[in-house]
């Protein structure tokens, strides 16, 4: 299925499993380029891709109806400087996606900080201060890869809202530009207010809640398969699947592009982060993590707006110089802003040669994060013994557990809190050896039967708990329920997506996805037949959650 208008990449949808599935069309698809004047030496929106003056070019294809998933593609031309690339590659897709930016400020982010209270100035002032840090950094540092592609990112941010402010049939509701850094932040934004005990009027940090992830290898070394399932707020569900091709040089001074000059993400429409936390690059790299928090309050003193890099630009400074597991957790370790705190598993696919035993090291690191405390190792003799890696929002590392408050929680809520025995870490172990193929891989991803399986039970009224899921239905806890945790009885939250690569799919930047709430074995989600209904605000969103995996390829033209 071609995309109409002529792009550097386009994308297929391919219905899985069912061989004789209809490839679905899209309900519509605009290129869009950025022009450089040579006259006025200005930078002009038009539409199609001109090859001999096109800055960046995009295209976007609205199929969230269709598929619960948008599709964007941006790249840009080495014929330019990086600051001209990166921010006309921002600038295009602010245009092209307004619409959708819109939608989702309105659903995740209007009512943060909607009255500025004392509180709400307190972390506008922290992020104003980091931002300004930043900045002097990049300046006081041109000729540092680090620095430099930080300015690129800060850039490109810039070129997002403007692109936004510029769409002249945008909604005429305008987002305050600062908003624009809140997106990227988002993640942080709640760990901020709990070091600050501020209080936004909304908690946020709607991504630094649970999370999924697999890394498994198959029988006989045949594949290397890493997935990814998000579990957030059920408000959040409209999605859109990006793939950026950046021509950034390592630095001024370099002729070398940037080892993740291309990568494909997970994505939401603002943001230039994956959010959710699942990149595949063309260095050969994945990236993706489960929030593990922070429960020891003598930590919060490390959360500092200066000398301290946020997540979120620190996974894109990561994902775009590292080229090894263990690079890459050097870079994101840098200025350690103890702000969504996670943990990390980077896969080398350079590495994985099907069918061949996997080498010693440089398969498989892992990352835990607190403040004041990163641990990191190259994890791939495990990945080798046991034939699979787990996540599942618990820290991996004894001292990271220990010290980020986790043996207080284990102590008083029992296995339910240990590493090697909470419902995920048991459903994992019993049921990794079933995953041979794409399919079965899904499948696990997918999985919850949380009212037959006793390993979903817990010390509630009903005996079980949608959370104790591969991918969490909270939203089919009763409401009238009894549980020793909160988070175990009835949310408007649970398993929003799944994503899974193996070692021919990375190659180009490729996927299987699939978004919303699991209905492998429970009843598919829908807005208007659910309480949640009236609890979260979805414009935009499909009504009915009764999508199935696609297979998301880009290819050249």
């Amino acid at each position: 299925m071609a995309i109409s208008g002529v792009t550097l990449y386009h994308f297929l949808l391919v219905g899985f499993i069912s061989a004789n599935a209809a490839v679905q069309q899209p309900s519509s698809s605009r290129c869009v380029s950025v022009v450089l004047d040579p006259a006025t030496m200005t930078l002009k929106l038009v539409d199609g891709y001109h090859p001999n003056s096109s800055v960046a070019w995009a295209n976007f294809t609205d199929h969230q109806q269709q598929t619960g998933w948008n599709y964007l593609t941006v790249s840009t031309s080495p014929e330019y400087n990086d600051t001209l690339q990166a921010y006309a590659a921002g600038l295009v897709e602010g245009f092209l996606t307004a619409d959708y930016i819109y939608m989702e400020w309105f659903n995740t982010m209007a009512s943060f900080c909607h009255y500025m209270t004392s509180d709400c100035l307190k972390i506008q002032a922290f992020l104003t201060e980091n931002l300004e840090w930043m900045e002097q950094q990049v300046k006081a540092n041109p000729n540092d890869p680090y620095f430099y592609q930080m300015g690129l990112i800060l850039v490109q941010v810039d070129g997002l809202k403007d692109g936004y402010m510029n769409k002249p049939d945008r909604p005429s509701i305008d987002i305050d530009p600062f908003g624009f850094l809140l997106f990227q932040a988002d993640g942080d934004l709640g760990d901020i207010q709990t070091a600050l005990k501020a209080d936004s009027g909304q908690k946020r940090g709607r991504f630094a809640g649970h999370c999924s992830a697999l890394i498994k290898l198959l029988p006989g070394n045949k594949d290397l398969f890493v997935s990814h399932d998000t579990w957030t707020e059920y408000g959040s569900m409209l999605r859109v699947v990006k793939k950026y091709n950046f021509a950034f040089r390592m630095s001024p001074k370099s002729s070398a592009f940037v080892p993740g000059r291309e990568v494909s993400f997970s994505s939401y429409h603002g943001p230039l982060l994956s959010g959710d936390d699942y990149y595949i690059m063309g260095s050969g790299l994945v990236s993706m993590e489960t929030t593990i928090g922070n429960d020891n309050p003598d930590l919060w003193k490390y959360v500092k707006s200066k000398g301290t890099v946020l997540e979120w630009m620190r996974t894109l400074l990561a994902n775009r110089l590292a080229n090894s597991v263990m690079e890459w957790t050097d870079i994101f370790s840098k200025y350690n802003s103890g702000t969504y705190n996670n943990e990390w598993m980077v896969v080398d696919y350079k590495h994985f040669t099907p069918g061949q035993p996997l080498p010693k090291e440089g398969v498989l690191a892992v990352l835990d994060q607190l403040p004041g405390q990163i641990e990191k190792k190259d994890m791939t003799w495990l990945l080798t013994k046991q034939t699979y890696w787990p996540s599942y929002n618990v820290p991996y590392f004894p001292d990271i557990f220990k010290n980020g408050g986790f043996a207080k929680q284990a102590a008083k809520y029992g296995p339910f809190m240990q590493y090697n025995s909470t419902p995920r870490a048991n459903i994992f172990r019993r049921d990794h050896h079933k995953v041979t193929d794409m399919e079965s891989m899904i499948k696990l991803m997918r999985y919850n039967d949380f009212q037959h399986d006793p390993l979903s039970r817990c010390n509630c009224t009903p005996p079980y708990s949608g959370e104790n899921g591969i991918s969490a239905r909270s939203d089919l806890n009763p409401a009238n329920g009894t549980y020793p945790l909160e988070f175990l009885g009835f949310r408007c939250h649970g398993g929003t997506d799944m994503k899974v690569t193996s070692s021919g799919m990375a190659k180009t930047l490729s996927m299987m996805a699939v978004s919303g709430p699991t209905h492998d074995q429970q009843p598919v989600f829908q807005w208007s037949k659910s309480p949640c209904e009236k609890e979260q605000l979805h414009l935009g969103h499909p009504d009915l959650f009764n999508f199935e995996p696609m297979k998301i390829v880009w290819e050249q033209p």
